[in-house]
């Protein structure tokens, strides 16, 4: 019962062509299947720019003390975009970069799998690091996205975006 009443917050009402082209655009999206790594990559690519920084934040098998099955990540899709796209601009005024994409993964999602990815592309080093920490940190924070854990026991508890 639980998966119907928040099936809307699970999946996006985009085109996978079009979630890449608001990426690209924007700075940021949601996506409710696998991200595409290598195709942010390359729409982040400039010759202009000496340094790419990149973060895959993947799900992982367990948080504090209690072993994680899987999880199920939840967002308010068209308030997310606007305060992601916000965050990026945001980004671009504080820090010395170019340009930075960060899509963040909504749905169920296995161990191992990539929940949010971010990249950066400026012409030195220092700024690429420091914004893509600041982008993540401030996604994680702000974005209206929120995460159910499974555990080995069959039991779940739902986490803040950063916890």
């Amino acid at each position: 019962m639980t998966d119907n009443v928040h099936s809307h917050s699970m999946t996006i009402k985009r085109s996978v062509d079009e979630v890449y082209q608001l990426a690209k655009r924007d700075g940021f999206a949601l996506l409710d299947m696998a991200i595409d790594e290598d195709r942010l990559k390359n729409t982040l690519d400039n010759d202009s720019c000496g340094a790419f920084v990149c973060f895959e934040g993947r799900v992982r098998n367990h948080n504090n003390a209690s072993s994680v099955d899987r999880l199920t990540y939840y967002g308010y899709e068209d308030l997310a975009l606007n305060q992601g796209r916000a965050i990026i601009e945001e980004a671009k005024q504080r820090f010395e970069i170019t340009h930075a994409i960060a899509i963040h993964r909504i749905g169920a999602l296995e161990i191992g799998d990539v929940a949010v990815w971010v990249g950066v592309v400026s012409a030195h080093r220092y700024p690429a690091f420091d914004a893509c920490r600041w982008i993540l940190d401030t996604i994680k924070a702000d974005i209206p996205v929120w995460k159910q854990e499974y555990y080995e026991d069959d039991s779940s508890k739902w986490l803040s975006n950063n916890g």
